[in-house]
């Protein structure tokens, strides 16, 4: 789309914060200017209800022609990481952004935002509090019964100013003064009721060191940088809301011009099976419940690429579920179903079996090896076909062979004839059991030579089985994974305890898996269909002489019949 193109002349739906974008630039304001920001807190990695502000505060910019920024809300130096900040790069990247030049940080402005507050008090406009918080939280009053107000409030404007410098210098220990606005202990909005926009903290930071002993709030950093960086829209999660006037206010002591950055807030991205919480994410690696950020399991954007997700899925996903102002809980499926659909199209079929059994066909020749050419995705033949070794001894699905098969069984059972896939029919003659544990340990079949697959034969048979030449197969560990959640809302419940709704069975570790020989080279986050299994990808921890596969997702949605 050409710049600041209006959609609606192509009858495309669009949302209501690009409706606003829309009409702002009709308007003319900020002289047809977009620009926007993602302003992620590195105190963790990045999880998939962060994809969808990427989506948006990108999206909006490169549809209009406009720019988007990348600033790191490093505040808090506490929980703040730098390997946090190389993870939220890694992961923009991945989802198939680019800031470009304009990598930015809170802390560019901490020199900024402390004249700002000097200049505040100056103006009777902020005030030190020598209050501990918890008395400050109570002096708040509730919605509906107005604040008291702080017996520091009135200080006068040298002595605010002197503790404030002493405050930066160190003179006083964390927790024992703050900075507040001075604004309206008795506003309906707990927002505007002196909200504290300074507090001590004597931590080292990543970037300016010991260089600061005061630190800003969220709310006095956030609107300020955007203020500074000359942002138009200003793109945040519904929580943000009761926050705006605030946001308004800071800026508006600000500018000098008619700009003004505007605040628009939508919906987070709420999952089934999931949560979002980083907090509780982070105890669950902390505690060892899951392997690391990177766990397949974890709604991280590392674990989901892990796990084999693309970045195109998660892109369609956010596309299905959109931007409103009305919060929801998205069906996992969704998510699910955009990367089958995406796999479907990108991913090479190929044959494993997780649960080997062993089948010899006691008419084919010992020493006789085929080459059985199969095409590798029958939705883009372009991607051509492969040749798979066939011989006698092959391994096919333990669940695809049953002694004593129920009604309408079409896969192998004795007397029984199926397909090998792209291969021959082939019919159960007899088994071999293990006389101490009942197990089927070997089938024996015929073949009929007439049968090869792409050879005109006439005979049909219901079943068709993958297979793997036993001689020619390669062992590999395949991972099960699953949701790592067996409730729907783990997090939303009155028992604050999410870790009882730990799915037991989100991962299931199946060694001596046979699968075919092209597989051997297979590479980290190389992505296939093993057919009628399910999508697969190459594990990080997958080597030359141990491959190690990940399931992404089921050929379908099998959580959905079992909940039936």
């Amino acid at each position: 789309m050409e710049k600041n193109q209006d959609p609606a002349v192509k009858n495309e739906p669009v949302s209501f914060i690009e409706q606003f974008i829309i009409d702002d630039i009709k308007e003319g304001k900020n002289n047809g200017r977009i620009h926007t920001r993602f302003p992620p807190e590195p105190n963790g990695y990045l999880h998939i209800g962060h994809a969808k502000a990427i989506c948006l505060d990108f999206g909006m910019a490169k549809k209009y022609g406009g720019k988007c920024n990348l600033r790191f809300d490093d505040t808090n130096p506490v929980k703040e990481e730098v390997e946090y900040i190389d993870s939220i790069k890694e992961d923009i990247h991945w989802l198939g952004f680019d800031w470009e030049d304009r990598e930015y940080y809170a802390s560019d402005y901490f020199g900024k935002l402390f004249e700002f507050a000097v200049d505040l008090i100056k103006r009777g406009l902020a005030y030190v509090d020598d209050q501990p918080a918890d008395v400050i939280s109570a002096q708040k009053g509730t919605p509906s019964q107005p604040g008291t107000v702080s017996p520091f409030r009135n200080r006068p404007v040298a002595g605010n100013l002197d503790l404030f410098y002493r405050m930066n210098e160190g003179e006083f220990g964390e927790g024992s003064r703050v900075l507040r606005a001075k604004i309206d202990m008795a506003s309906p909005n707990m927002q505007m009721r002196d909200p504290i926009i300074y507090r001590i903290i004597k931590s080292f930071h990543h970037r300016t060191g010991d260089a600061w002993k005061v630190y800003p709030m969220y709310d006095f950093a956030h609107g300020q940088s955007d203020y500074f960086e000359g942002i138009t829209h200003s793109l945040c999660t519904l929580e943000f809301e009761v926050h705006r006037p605030l946001y308004d206010w800071l800026v508006d002591q600000l500018r000098t011009s008619d700009y003004r950055p505007r605040q628009i807030e939508f919906n987070r991205l709420n999952l089934t099976y999931t949560m979002m919480s980083k907090r509780k994410l982070l105890e669950l690696v902390q505690e060892g419940k899951v392997s690391g950020w990177d766990d397949p399991r974890m709604p991280t954007l590392c674990g989901l690429r892990r796990r084999g997700y693309t970045p195109e899925s998660i892109r369609k996903f956010v596309d299905l579920i959109g931007y409103t102002k009305v919060e929801a809980i998205n069906d996992i499926s969704l998510l699910e179903h955009a990367v089958r659909e995406d796999l479907n199209i990108k991913a090479p079929r190929v044959f494993g079996v997780l649960a080997p059994l062993k089948v010899i066909i006691t008419n084919y020749p010992a020493d006789k090896v085929e080459e059985m050419e199969i095409l590798n995705n029958p939705e883009d033949e372009s991607m051509g076909k492969r040749k798979v070794p066939f011989s006698n001894e092959l391994f096919i699905e333990r669940d695809d062979f049953m002694e004593n098969p129920p009604h309408k069984y079409f896969r192998l059972a004795p007397g029984a004839e199926v397909r090998l896939k792209g291969a021959y029919i082939i019919k159960c003659e007899s088994f071999k059991k293990d006389e101490k544990t009942g197990q089927i340990e070997e089938v024996y079949c015929t073949y009929d030579s007439s049968t090869r697959s792409g050879e005109g034969s006439e005979k049909k048979v219901k079943g068709t089985l993958h297979w793997v030449s036993a001689r020619h197969a390669v062992e590999a560990e395949v991972r099960l994974y699953d949701r790592l959640f067996d409730h729907e809302d783990p997090s939303g419940q009155k028992d604050d305890d999410y870790r009882k709704f730990l799915n037991p069975d989100s991962l299931k570790v199946l060694p001596g898996c046979k699968l075919e020989p092209s597989l051997a080279p297979a590479k980290p986050l190389e992505k296939f269909q093993f057919q009628r299994l399910g999508y697969f990808c190459v594990d990080y921890d997958s080597t030359p002489d141990h491959l190690v596969f990940n399931r992404t997702v089921s050929l379908k949605d099998t959580w959905a019949k079992i909940k039936k």
